[in-house]
């Protein structure tokens, strides 16, 4: 266990801040595990009850820790970090960080496109497009709410059944030799409505981050993507070069 060194030029706080985090990770606490409370941290480290109120403030603002009002202090889930400069999946990217990624399609539709989707993916009004929600959840914990339009005629034969059981970029290169040129995304930030706190186990009117994709190949957008991330499970992540 990690002393404090009650003489030494680090502030108390800061080094309480860092053996809670050795604390969480030597014990091999999980998500939402409880840590002890702020007495018992006093007594194992042999500080005062002000510099435990400052570390766990910090520790709660960093996303290490959260507080339950009259339970306690409990581990953070794990944020899902995105960094933004390279292509990425959701299936993809949940598996690197040894979560099982699953999606469970809400809605299935083959639609002729209106004027507004038209001009957001630059076909003709009418063009039919799929339409489809999908619930997308990693470790069996809703993540995110995406409601997708992909061309149908680029795409002819994709089923409700394709959708439910692999991952939608695995069947577009796979199953049809799709080329991804690029994909912009625009971010927003959300207050979480009723019906999308509702399927993502979330609260309404907590923040959310809108996040929408278009998916290009060659000169053809592909692909248009609506998407509520719970903001307490996502970061991301842009790193600007010079």
């Amino acid at each position: 266990m990690k002393i404090i060194d009650k003489q030494g030029r680090i502030p108390l706080d800061y080094q309480l801040m860092d053996a809670i985090i050795e604390m969480i990770q030597t014990n091999n606490l999980d998500e939402n595990d409880q840590l002890p409370s702020e007495r018992e941290l006093c007594d194992i480290f042999d500080v005062s009850r002000a510099t435990v109120r400052q570390a766990i403030q910090e520790l709660e603002k960093d996303d290490y820790i959260y507080k339950v009002h009259g339970k306690g202090t409990f581990v953070s889930p794990k944020k899902f970090k995105q960094n933004l400069l390279k292509f990425y999946s959701f299936t993809e990217e949940m598996k690197k960080i040894g979560k099982k990624p699953t999606s469970n399609v809400m809605d299935f539709q083959i639609i002729e496109s209106d004027e507004k989707l038209a001009k957001k993916m630059k076909i003709n009004s009418g063009d039919k497009v799929y339409m489809f929600t999908r619930l997308r959840l990693a470790d069996g914990e809703p993540m995110m709410l995406e409601t997708s339009y992909v061309l149908y005629d680029r795409f002819p034969g994709i089923t409700k059944k394709d959708l439910q059981e692999n991952a939608m970029y695995d069947i577009l290169t796979q199953r049809y030799n799709t080329v991804f040129t690029c994909a912009e995304e625009i971010f927003q930030p959300v207050l979480t409505r009723k019906d999308e706190a509702k399927l993502l186990n979330y609260h309404e009117g907590l923040s959310s981050m809108m996040i929408e994709r278009i998916t290009h190949e060659g000169n053809l957008i592909i692909e248009y993507t609506k998407s509520i991330a719970r903001g307490d499970r996502f970061k991301y992540r842009v790193l600007l070069e010079k």
